[in-house]
């Protein structure tokens, strides 16, 4: 079966957001989908390795976060290759609480909902969630998986629906053009400074690890 021909559904880039006790936690997701407009549904799909997925089953609330084509990458790499159970991933980002629920506002709109249900996979679980509240954050561009992959140059998480590894477990939709990879996230660096005149201090812009995890693919 060739799995790569599943790309061509429609993904999104998402921050969805809960509370681990009186702490905001969340993760980054990719598969959401509206699934009723009366009342207003919408289902989620969360790993079960991802602490994001605990917490929504304790709490029995979530939030979506659409982020934005201008969104600060950095904020991928944050909630998207870290885990929020070792560290409090809202205190680097700018947020505020709405309906009692943790919204970046470094996106373009929010929805909150309750669950209602949930359905389990082998690797993930499906929340469904009542809407409860949504409106705009800003009037920017909702980013696609499409933009985050071709523009941003970043790669799925390992615990995305969408990961897909090759035979040396390395991220299919990595470009093997690239001469200089994260080897934590998969932003692929093509800037006009030649990797290796780049400072020592050089970080990934999207999950801040330092210049040494580059690895070069000739």
């Amino acid at each position: 079966m060739e799995q790569r021909a599943l790309w061509n559904i429609s993904y999104g880039v998402y921050i969805v957001s809960t509370w681990d006790g009186e702490r905001p936690t969340g993760c980054i997701a990719n598969s959401v989908m509206q699934i009723t407009s009366e009342p207003a549904t919408v289902a989620v799909s969360i790993n079960h390795d991802n602490y994001t997925n605990r917490c929504i089953e304790k709490s029995g609330r979530f939030a979506i976060i659409v982020l934005a084509e201008d969104s600060d990458p950095s904020i991928i790499g944050t909630f998207g290759f870290k885990t929020g159970k070792d560290m409090n991933k809202f205190d680097s980002v700018d947020y505020k609480i709405i309906d009692g629920m943790p919204i970046v506002n470094d996106g373009c709109a929010y929805i909150i909902c309750e669950v209602i249900n949930k359905m389990e996979t082998d690797t993930h679980t499906v929340f469904l969630g009542k809407v409860s509240n949504a409106d705009f954050i800003s009037k920017g561009v909702p980013m696609t998986y499409a933009y985050y992959h071709k523009v941003i140059k970043g790669k799925s998480p390992k615990n995305a629906p969408t990961y897909i590894a090759d035979e040396r477990g390395e991220n299919m939709a990595t470009n093997a053009e690239a001469k200089y990879v994260c080897g934590v996230c998969g932003y692929e660096y093509d800037g006009d400074i030649p990797f290796e005149d780049l400072p020592d201090d050089y970080v990934c812009p999207v999950c801040g690890e330092p210049k040494s995890v580059f690895v070069k693919q000739d």
